[in-house]
């Protein structure tokens, strides 16, 4: 399947800052639809799809902050970068705390929401990225039968075929096999390739 074209997502209820902000990410490239209320954007379903999101904090439907608060309850988890032209110190730390992208007090000059949209879409490609690979590594490991994935342990601990071999009751060769099809699984030629996607599986909390 061909991956979704990432997209910036603008809602304010101003039609003017929608027209502008459109326009000017257009014209650098950027894919770019407008919502005029977050009710508007989350029906259609943009929080679930790769990009950013540009929202105003003051909204006719709800708080800004309550729409983010709502996007992240229903699985969105696009960077998200904060417009608002009544923007206090308060709210600006916690929107960044809740892992907002940035924070921009309106009027919002064209270069700093052009940077501040570029440094969310390459937050949100990592983040896809990483989640690619996590799943990656997640159907390599849901692929071992039970008796290799105890190989697999015992070759982390460093054991070799003879070791592993006797500690399941099994032969030598037959341990070989199975470390052969750990490696394979798993897509890596050396234990110590293996014992790299360990830490990582680890550093996912897997």
């Amino acid at each position: 399947m061909e991956e979704m074209r990432p997209e910036v997502f603008v809602v304010d209820d101003d039609a003017s800052v929608r027209s502008a902000a459109a326009t000017l990410l257009r014209s650098v490239g950027h894919a770019v639809r407008t919502f005029a209320s977050a009710r508007e954007f989350l029906a259609g379903g943009g929080h679930l799809r790769p990009g950013c999101l540009v929202l105003d904090l003051r909204l006719p439907d709800e708080d800004g902050m309550a729409a983010y608060d709502e996007i992240r309850a229903r699985g969105g988890e696009m960077p998200v970068v904060f417009m608002t032209a009544f923007g206090d110190i308060r709210t600006s730390v916690r929107a960044m705390k809740s892992g907002a992208a940035d924070f921009l007090p309106k009027p919002v000059a064209g270069d700093v929401l052009l940077r501040a949209v570029a440094d969310a879409l390459a937050r949100d490609a990592r983040r896809r990225a990483d989640r690619a690979q996590a799943d990656d590594l997640a159907h390599r490991r849901a692929s071992l039968t039970p008796r290799e994935r105890e190989v697999m342990a015992l070759l982390l601990d460093g054991c070799t075929s003879a070791e592993i071999g006797a500690a399941l009751g099994i032969a030598a060769k037959t341990a070989k096999v199975h470390r052969a099809r750990v490696l394979a699984k798993m897509g890596v030629r050396r234990v110590a390739q293996l014992a790299a996607l360990a830490e990582r599986w680890v550093a996912q909390g897997g």
